[in-house]
């Protein structure tokens, strides 16, 4: 395929459904788009209204999608990137804004970019895809947000909000089965207990019975995935002027290994020392990217502790294991909403989020024991947020706050190698224990003070401190004693926003803003010996400037919006992967090793274009480019990477959604088709070639039909069955792994509605 005539055909298609109302041909239609009302600025606006670059998904949209987690709804928002990581339980989040974010599955490592589920930071990116069950709305905020949202959102943010109770008697059935095995389904059930009071009670659960990846080497299908969850959210008006809510929710995941690849090339140890080579460079050593080769292993010895942490024993004591993988998660939150009069409202938000997980890996991919792992882990934390909202209908409007947060996360890890040369014919289980606890609190405001009656002036600020403390023990290497350390340590910044709005009419305006955000400094909890253990790295900046503008046209039958942006990165933090002398061969370090200017532009459009068929459609065009990358490696020797791409920043993204509906036998039928196209892109730091995607255009499509209170549907997703890699990483000149996409799968659907 032409991949630049595909882009071409993109921009094309969304600049002609934005041409002025003399070129487009809808005469007669009297539909009109639905207002869409965000809260990016924590109070109810319109999308229009509003002077940031921000998409949005309704209920609906969501549902038409039939996506399983956030990953299936990238396509909201252009300069966006969602992949699973693959290297734990749960769904670990990379989630790129404008090239901006993070993909680790340490939880010491902070989002760059914010997931707030119903008011609620999730400060870990494990847990962070969210399954799309009960969703009202998704919003997707581009660029810093760092005056009310502050916590680590440097990228950007997607904000959740999920169907609060309405009081009355209402049930919503939806069950599906897909192939590979699959079948879900999911309950909402609304009722009143009393007068004032509203419940919901939310049931649901999902089972891939088979896996996406053939294993090769046993002769099984790899990656089956169970998920289930309950919850109960109650909502007490307490009087007209004070609500209180609360939920409670519980969700089990009990799955695979995430199935990882084997992607090393002749420059890796793997290959030319083990013959595990991949056959060319868009290929894992299966010659299949949904073939993988690994199996589990642990040590027959008795297992490394604290007091014991490095125990050898014969690699012909290999006891054979399950490669399995389990993620629970307990949340509760409590809301009060209080409109003091007419012109002020308190809200004060508490909400706690914790996630318990054990995953046994083999990370080389191969069928021997050379890398793998046990690793347990424990995650929780506790936000307070008090809010002041005041509009008294005049020139001035404001949100200030008070924020609170705190979280702890505890790790025992055991680590399994099988190619040391010094000792060959050897399993070494490595102990090594990491703990890390985090504050924060932050005193925030954002205001606006109408200058004129088409000129807004914003002004907000907020000013936060963050404290980390880091506990380490274990053994990383037997040259050396096992090791403890106790380091913390603190951090400033203040983020400001400056913005101006200028309202020309009412179905057009512009804006400009300035911006900051930063995600704060840390302790690695990855470590290869005591000083990496005890060394801190510095919190990074971003600088964004931006204008734009938000129109509709044609009696609110087209939306056009579109926005430029210029962006300097500075101290940005980078996770590099380097050889060393300790047992595992490698270790990870973060440094701010790094500078850069982003900039782009980005172009979203949604338009009636004639009876019963309605579009929408988004262009992002993102440049990227590091001013300054270096590191200082082995033996003092300056590394200099100025050179390579940013990961996960492709040069275009775009999406095209069609939905064309009309009348049948008493009911409504529609068609969706939807496109979503991915330029090329690395998926590691240090652009490893064989970790590079070419060109990926995903297409989904479905077929429905509703009648009374049932809708039944058959869908696809990626029917031109793409395989992307959507992780990869290079470990320090030993081999590289992978993971790829979802292959195309298919599914029907029926959902009951009652009392909606």
């Amino acid at each position: 395929m032409n991949h630049n005539k595909t882009k071409l055909a993109l921009v094309i298609a969304v600049a002609a459904a934005s041409l002025p109302p003399a070129a487009v041909a809808i005469e007669g239609i009297s539909d009109s788009l639905e207002e869409i009302v965000v809260t990016a600025r924590k109070r109810s606006e319109s999308l229009q209204d509003v002077g940031l670059a921000v998409s949005a998904l309704s209920q609906t949209e969501i549902q038409n999608a039939f996506a399983r987690d956030l990953s299936d709804l990238a396509f909201v928002s252009p300069n966006l990137i969602i992949d699973d990581t693959a290297q734990g339980p749960g769904g670990v989040a990379a989630i790129f804004i404008r090239g901006i974010g993070a993909a680790d599955v340490e939880k010491n490592f902070d989002p760059a970019v914010g997931v707030v589920s119903d008011g609620i930071f999730l400060g870990s990116n494990a847990g962070s895809l969210m399954r799309s069950i009960d969703l009202a709305s998704v919003e997707v905020l581009r660029g810093p947000q760092g005056t009310l949202f502050g916590r680590n959102t440097i990228g950007g943010l997607i904000n959740i909000t999920h169907t609060q109770p309405t009081g009355e008697l209402g049930l919503k059935l939806r069950g599906g089965a897909e192939d590979y095995d699959t079948w879900y389904g999911d309950a909402i059930i609304n009722f009143g207990v009393t007068e004032d009071v509203a419940a919901k009670i939310s049931l649901a659960k999902r089972d891939q019975q088979k896996g996406y990846y053939r294993n090769v080497t046993l002769r099984d299908d790899a990656g089956r995935n169970n998920y289930e969850t309950y919850g109960i959210n109650l909502l007490w008006d307490v009087s007209d002027k004070l609500a209180l809510e609360g939920s409670y929710q519980k969700e089990k995941t009990r799955q695979d290994t995430p199935p990882l690849l084997n992607t090393a090339q002749e420059r890796h140890a793997f290959c030319f020392g083990y013959g595990y080579c991949s056959p060319s460079l868009d290929k894992p050593i299966t010659g299949d990217r949904l073939k993988v080769a690994n199996q589990g292993f642990k040590p027959g010895a008795p297992a490394a502790t604290r007091d014991n942490p490095f125990v050898a024993s014969p690699v012909d004591d290999l006891v054979p294991v399950p490669l399995k993988a389990t993620f629970d998660v307990d949340s509760y939150s409590f809301e009060a909403r209080w409109e003091l009069n007419d012109n002020y409202k308190v809200d004060y938000l508490y909400g706690h989020w914790e996630s318990n997980e054990t995953i046994v890996s083999n990370w080389d991919g191969t069928p021997e024991m050379l890398y793998g792992t046990n690793r347990p882990a424990n995650y929780d934390q506790d936000s307070n947020e008090l809010r002041l909202t005041y509009d008294a209908g005049g020139k001035l409007s404001f949100v200030a706050g008070l924020y609170y947060w705190e979280s702890n996360y505890d790790i025992d890890l055991r680590s399994w190698i099988g190619f040391n040369p010094d000792f060959p014919g050897e399993i070494l289980d490595l102990y090594q224990y990491s703990e890390q606890k985090t504050d924060s609190q932050a005193v925030f405001f954002e205001g606006d003070y109408k200058l004129t009656d088409a000129l807004t002036f914003t002004l907000g600020g907020r000013y936060t401190e963050d404290k980390k403390e880091s506990k380490q023990y274990g053994m990383v290497n037997t040259i050396t004693d096992p090791f403890t350390s106790h380091p913390s340590e603190s951090w400033d910044e203040f983020t400001p926003r400056v913005g101006l709005l200028y309202t020309i009419n009412d179905d057009m305006m512009v804006y400009g803003t300035y911006s900051r955000g930063f995600r704060s400094g840390g302790f690695n909890g990855r470590v290869g010996n005591l000083v990496e253990a005890r060394e801190s790295y510095d919190p990074e900046t971003v600088d964004s400037y931006e204008v734009g503008i938000k129109s509709e046209w044609l009696d609110n039958r087209l939306r056009f919006n579109a926005n430029v942006f210029y962006m300097e990165y500075d101290d940005k933090q980078e996770e590099l992967q380097l050889p060393d002398d300790n047992d595992t061969g490698q270790k990870t370090v973060v440094e701010n090793a790094a500078s850069a200017t982003l900039q782009g532009v980005e172009v979203e459009v949604q338009a009636f274009v004639g009876e019963g068929l309605s579009l929408r459609a988004n262009v992002g065009y993102l440049d990227t480019e590091y001013d300054d990358f270096q590191y200082t490696g082995i033996d003092n020797v300056v590394v200099d990477l100025s050179d390579l791409e940013f990961r996960r920043a492709p040069d275009w993204t775009g999406s095209l959604d069609a939905t064309y509906e009309w009348d049948m036998a008493g009911g409504k039928a529609w068609l969706r088709g939807a496109y979503h196209y991915i330029d090329e892109h690395y998926v590691n730091v240090t652009n490893s070639p064989e970790l590079k995607n070419d060109p990926q255009n995903l297409f989904d499509a479905s077929v429905n039909y509703s009648i009374k209170d049932f809708t039944f549907s058959v869908y696809g997703r990626n029917l031109t069955d793409e395989d992307g890699y959507i992780h990869g990483y290079d470990v320090a000149g030993l081999w590289s792994y992978a993971a790829t996409r979802p292959p195309r799968t298919y599914g029907l659907e029926v959902v009951y509605n009652f009392g909606d």
